[in-house]
């Protein structure tokens, strides 16, 4: 079987081009100068060459609150360009399997916790990512759609806030996770005794590391489609994955200067945002399916940290 990875140099497509290059199948990928996938017709000439059997759509413009007030209008145009063009180019060529990521920011602003599949669309979305939300819905809608007009087997899962090797390190642009990791290792190496971070502290969220991800990922779209069917009937749609636990951002703050060896002040702005009060996933369709989380946020925080000690040479030019 040969796999279309698009998105192989962002960390969740990462992880899952070395989940199958372990396995030993056959993958192929193209970074972004090799083939822009906003470009439509680039993207036909490549799924025409290259004709995969399945394809995953991990590629996507990402970035945290801060990113996503600044540049609205690329959110919102890129990630829908780059969901239509692979979606529609995959079906020309007569890809019966494949695989998108969305993200759990589909879900309402004021939602039921923890969050299931069936609220989606059933209220307003929070206002400081609706453009890269409102994306990721479509994408949501396009495999449905492809599904019922033309029978095919898309699938589409949506991951909670996900963290680990090959994560965005920005000091601007990055999510909260490795925002902490980079900015109390600064700031031990600074000597500094006080780390201020955006908002209360009070929001909750739920962390699941990329390779539990890349293993979700994979499982779902190796599923039998009877058994993907039974538990996404009527409209064949998406699937939450992530671990059903979350944590204070104030115990998340605690937990990175623990790894960093931060020994100072932890302060809040109250006057930055916070977002969303509260993030969790309803991970029961997943697990009766068969698949769990297996890397704990103490451990799975450990091991991103050391990678970013290994790596961060390079992540300082970025």
């Amino acid at each position: 079987m040969k796999y279309y990875v698009a998105g192989h140099r962002g960390m969740v497509g990462g992880a899952i081009l070395r989940r199958l290059q372990r396995a030993g199948a056959d993958v192929v990928v193209r970074s972004r100068s090799e083939l822009d996938l906003t470009d439509q017709d680039a993207v036909r000439r490549f799924m025409a060459s290259e004709r995969p059997d399945a394809v995953v759509l991990a590629a996507a413009k990402v970035g945290g609150i801060h990113a996503n007030n600044s540049y609205p209008a690329d959110f919102i145009y890129e990630n829908l360009m780059m969901e239509c063009n692979v979606i529609h180019q995959a079906f020309r060529v007569g890809v019966e399997k494949l695989l998108f990521l969305g993200s759990s920011c589909i879900y309402p602003r004021a939602v039921s916790q923890p969050m299931r599949e069936d609220a989606l669309l059933t209220g307003v979305l929070e206002p400081t990512n609706e453009p890269y939300a409102v994306a990721k819905i479509a994408g949501i809608k396009l495999c449905e759609s492809y599904n019922r007009q033309h029978g095919m087997d898309y699938r589409s899962v949506m991951p909670t806030n996900l963290y680990g090797p090959g994560d965005n390190f920005h000091p601007d642009n990055s999510h909260v996770m490795p925002a902490l990791i980079r900015r109390f290792h600064e700031a031990v190496e600074e000597g500094r005794d006080e780390v201020v971070i955006w908002g209360s502290g009070t929001p909750r969220r739920e962390f699941l590391h990329v390779d539990d991800m890349a293993e979700a990922s994979l499982f779902v779209l190796g599923l039998d489609k009877t058994v993907y069917e039974a538990e996404t009937r009527p409209m064949l749609s998406h699937i939450n994955v992530g671990t059903g636990t979350d944590v204070s951002i104030a115990d998340l703050a605690r937990l990175v200067a623990d790894k960093t060896g931060f020994a100072g002040r932890i302060a809040f702005d109250t006057a930055k945002p916070d977002g969303t009060l509260r993030k969790l996933m309803d991970v029961s369709r997943l697990a009766r399916m068969g698949w769990q989380a297996t890397i704990a946020l103490d451990q799975g925080v450990q091991e991103t940290y050391e990678w970013f000690q290994q790596n961060k040479a390079a992540l300082r030019e970025a």
